[in-house]
């Protein structure tokens, strides 16, 4: 008998979703979960760091997505059926760096899985005029293309070609106990190959609910890219905005009274070799908007929040947000080449990272 796939999804480039995994990639499992609406992909850090991409299925040329049939009695523990927002829902891990690498594997993703650059070369087609080619590429070649042709007929409708070079995938998954599998091909003509992932049975991950009355800043890019990397700690500290010239008459009174004033936004970075105090006040030039009911006073560790510097800098918008507990969010709206707006009124997709607060701290 065979079964009816988990998952069937499909993208003519992968270049748009590779950037939004990376901005997720700072620990090696990843619990990716499924449902009609789209892909969650959650990582973890030592308890304390949350990363979470939200990739919806428009982002996707072709998504398709199947519930799970029920599982034996003996696993019914481990694999009920829940709902998210009344949905069926499928969850498994993957190693996420392997599955940015082999999404790179022919050099056209826009990047590697880490820093350094990718274990695989670009695979180049027969014909182009390249030493690389000949020395690293020309043997295997003719054994790629063999089974390419075999393939060009199902694959051209899934990946698309063109001048430009790209890089096509499918995404299958059948379930639990099967592998992830990925066809990935540089165009509908080109090299196409077939890897398989080893998935896990996703384990619970940590749970932080977040009340998002507090404060909310739509920004954040340009000053954490001016801090000093060595920093140990870093503290938000956020104000109400008042009126500090309420009882002033006079402009060199006004002027006094707003240098006394409490500054709306702060940061404050604590490192081994000082302190570094950046303010900024309530205005449209600096901050989108700012919302802040009660003095907040919160810190965290700075290697945590240089987690996020990789989603930040591809994102164009950022919110930051802090509850009364001191739990950290941070959303990255990212970049797309075509407007897209979800029912839900969510327009592309995010990333979020949710941090708690150090100890230390009331």
């Amino acid at each position: 008998m065979i079964r009816e796939q988990v998952l069937k999804a499909s993208v003519h480039d992968v270049r748009y979703l590779s950037a939004l995994l990376r901005g997720v990639n700072f620990a090696n499992r990843a619990t990716v979960t499924v449902t009609e609406k789209g892909l969650v992909i959650v990582v973890e850090e030592s308890r304390t760091l949350l990363g979470t991409a939200y990739i919806f299925s428009d982002a996707f040329d072709e998504f398709i997505y199947h519930a799970e049939a029920e599982a034996p009695e003996a696993q019914g523990s481990q694999r009920q059926q829940q709902t998210v927002n009344e949905e069926l829902f499928s969850a498994f891990e993957i190693p996420l760096n392997i599955f940015l690498e082999l999404m790179n594997i022919f050099g056209t993703a826009g990047g590697s899985a880490t820093s350094k650059p990718g274990r695989f070369k670009a695979w180049r087609k027969p014909g182009d005029e390249s030493e690389e080619h000949e020395s690293d590429g020309g043997e295997g070649g003719g054994a790629q293309d063999e089974g390419s042709s075999n393939k060009k007929v199902k694959t051209g409708q899934f990946f698309g070609g063109g001048s430009e070079r790209k890089t096509g995938m499918r995404l299958t998954y059948i379930g639990p106990g099967y592998p992830l599998t990925l066809i990935v091909a540089e165009d509908a003509s080109g090299l196409t190959t077939t890897c398989e992932i080893a998935t896990f049975d996703a384990e619970p991950h940590l749970e932080l609910p977040f009340d998002s009355d507090q404060m909310l800043s739509s920004w954040l890019r340009d000053a954490l890219s001016e801090l000093d990397p060595s920093c140990d700690k870093l503290t938000f500290i956020g104000n109400p905005s008042d009126v500090p010239d309420a009882g002033a008459h006079t402009a060199r009174q006004r002027q006094r009274a707003r240098m006394q004033a409490q500054p709306n936004f702060r940061i404050e970075a604590t490192g081994t070799f000082g302190n570094t105090e950046m303010d900024y006040p309530n205005d449209r030039d600096v901050l989108e908007s700012f919302e802040c009911e009660a003095p907040v006073r919160f810190s965290y560790r700075f290697s945590h929040i240089a987690r996020t510097m990789r989603a930040l800098q591809t994102s164009v918008k950022t919110s930051l947000r802090i509850d009364n507990e001191g739990l950290l969010s941070l959303q990255f709206l990212m970049p797309s080449s075509t407007p897209r707006m979800n029912p839900d009124g969510v327009t592309s997709n995010f990333i979020e990272f949710r941090c708690l607060a150090l100890e230390e701290d009331p």
